[in-house]
Parts: structure tokens; C-alpha cells; sequence
């Protein structure tokens, strides 16, 4: 499959064998290391309690896309567990473009992460941590990959798990409380699928594994607005959304609802738009990927060569 040169997307570069970077880079207690290499204290209260947040920004073709997008989420999270950065909104954009242009690679994940730090010993009170940074940059990572977009992905609806509760774990505050998205995964293998899509337990949608949901149903393009994370792809396909003149919907979306749609697709930095064609082992719509999904998916590639939405790297 091709990017946004036609229409969707490109494949990945890869970078010489003889960068010790090729494979991925990272920035640990200020050093730059091989991705392979990379190690966080055993203590860190990032590791042993998921006391931290982070994001995730792309590269693609060689530039950032939405990055202060992405910068204002982490620093919105920041905010919402009361933590901050040992380093600067300046250092991190300068640490990210140099774990890029360090590596190659012109299509990327780059993960920035900040974690309460290592306590002093037998310490427990979060207000005394020695907040840490760390970031990465590997070669971009597909919840989707390329080719099954072209057909649709197979997903179900998680019965024997819910979404952690919104007022438990703030979802707008990106972390590592997976216990929950693995579970679902784990019914979605059982049950014949591949990825799914949690509820709230009240008959709402909530969410996926590193994705935000979206359903064309009767016409209008809906997507939940409580108990997600507020994803930059999200807010992407909702901004093109309402530029195409289509009825959006930022709100509830009933399970039932999402049976009856006809269109079904997932957003994430991690694939973009990915269209869904099997849901609970039956066809939504037709049983492939539809037009309006199909039509935002490239027009979501497309502003990855918009020069207001990218920052390009200096590889020199």
C-alpha cells in the first residue's frame, strides 16, 4: 500500500545496518543509547506502580506530526496527577529530534515518558519523588497493519471486561493501567477476533487498546467523549470530519448503536484511521472498509504533508 503520495499510507524505511541507532534510540538519565541498551531503574515508581505519564508522537516522511498537540496533552497530564518535568517543553523537543535524526528513520514512534522517580528508601509519599524523563524513538508501530486496512480489521465487543472507571484512573492522562485493555485482548483471541472494544458497563462504548472508536450510524459519525483518552488522531479525524460537512457526534455511543452502524473504524498514532469490517463475527455494512472511513483515512495521510501540522528533522 502507498501513502498519502496517491492516497493512504507509505511503508517504513529502514535504516543502515551500520547505525548502532538503526533499530531505535533512547534517552536514558541523559544518554543517548541504542534502543537495545535501554534500561530504567528496577525502583522506579514509573515501573513498580505506573505512577507516570507519557505520549506518543509520530514521524512520518522524515517530520513530526502535531507535535504540539502532543506536547500540550503531556503537560496536561502532568498537570492532572501532579507531576512534573525534570526537563523543559525546549529540551524535550530538542532530545525527540535528536533520537530521530540519531536513528534514520524517516517513519517513527517516539514515546516520551515522565515517572515520580526513584523514592528514597522505605519513602511513600509522592510528593517527595525525584521525577525522571525518558523518550524514544523505534520504527512506527501499526495496531493495523497497512495491508489489513485495505480489507478491515476484526473486532468485538468485550463482555467479560469493562474500562476502568473514568473517576478510578483518569483517561485522559495517558499511562500504563493496562490490566484491563490486556484482558480484553486476551477475550477478543478467544473469541475469534483481534482487538476490542471495552464499555464503560453501563452500555455505553468506551474505548480500545491504544485506540479511540468511531461509527457511522444513520448517517452521523459518532465517537464517545467520557471515558476516553483524548486522542490526537481523534481530534484530527473530528476537526476533518466537521471540514467535509458531516453530521459528528461527540458524545454517548450506545453498544446498540454500534451494532447497527455500517461504517466502524479506529484512530490512533499508531495507524491512523483503520477501518473495522467484522464486529462480533459479523459484517458491519457491507463487510469492507466504507467510503466515509476510507475517504478520511487519506485525507488523515494527506495532512502529514501540511506544512502547519509538521516539523521537519534536520538529519545533517
Amino acid at each position: 500500500m502507498t501513502a498519502s503520495r496517491s492516497t493512504s499510507t507509505p511503508t517504513r524505511s529502514t535504516a543502515s545496518a551500520e547505525n548502532p541507532f538503526a533499530a531505535g534510540c533512547a534517552w536514558i538519565e541523559g544518554e543517548y543509547v541504542p534502543i537495545r541498551e535501554a534500561r530504567i531503574p528496577i525502583l522506579d515508581a514509573g515501573f513498580v506502580r505506573s505512577d507516570l505519564t507519557y505520549d506518543v508522537v509520530g514521524v512520518w516522511e522524515g517530520s513530526f506530526f502535531r507535535l504540539p498537540d502532543h506536547m500540550a496533552r503531556l503537560e496536561a497530564g502532568l498537570r492532572r496527577i501532579r507531576l512534573r518535568s525534570p526537563v523543559s517543553r525546549n529540551q524535550i523537543h530538542e532530545i525527540l529530534f535528536e533520537l530521530v535524526r540519531r536513528s534514520g528513520l524517516r517513519e517513527a514512534y517516539v514515546e516520551t515518558v515522565v515517572t515520580r522517580g526513584v523514592p528514597a528508601p522505605g519513602e511513600r509519599d509522592p510528593r517527595q519523588g525525584d521525577p525522571r524523563f525518558y523518550a524514544y524513538a523505534i520504527p512506527y508501530v501499526w495496531i493495523v497493519r497497512p495491508e489489513q486496512q485495505e480489507v478491515g480489521t476484526q473486532a468485538v465487543v468485550a463482555r467479560e471486561t469493562v474500562r476502568i472507571p473514568p473517576d478510578a484512573v483518569d483517561p485522559r492522562v495517558k499511562n500504563f493501567h493496562w490490566g484491563d485493555l490486556v484482558r480484553g485482548l486476551f477475550e477478543a483471541y478467544d473469541r475469534g477476533g483481534w482487538l476490542p472494544i471495552l464499555t464503560d458497563g453501563r452500555g455505553l462504548i468506551a474505548e480500545g487498546p491504544g485506540f479511540n472508536v468511531f461509527a457511522l450510524v444513520d448517517g452521523r459519525l459518532m465517537t464517545p467523549r467520557a471515558g476516553v483518552l483524548e486522542g490526537i488522531t481523534r481530534k484530527t479525524v473530528i476537526e476533518l470530519a466537521r471540514e467535509a460537512g458531516l453530521s459528528m457526534s461527540v458524545g454517548d455511543l450506545p453498544v446498540a448503536s454500534l451494532y447497527r452502524a455500517t461504517e466502524v473504524f479506529f484512530t490512533s498514532t499508531a495507524g491512523g484511521v483503520m477501518p473495522v469490517t467484522m464486529l462480533d463475527g459479523k459484517p458491519v455494512g457491507d463487510g469492507r472498509p466504507g467510503p466515509v472511513t476510507m475517504n478520511l483515512r487519506s485525507r488523515y495521510w494527506d495532512l502529514h504533508r501540511d506544512p502547519r501540522y509538521n516539523l521537519p528533522v534536520d538529519y545533517s
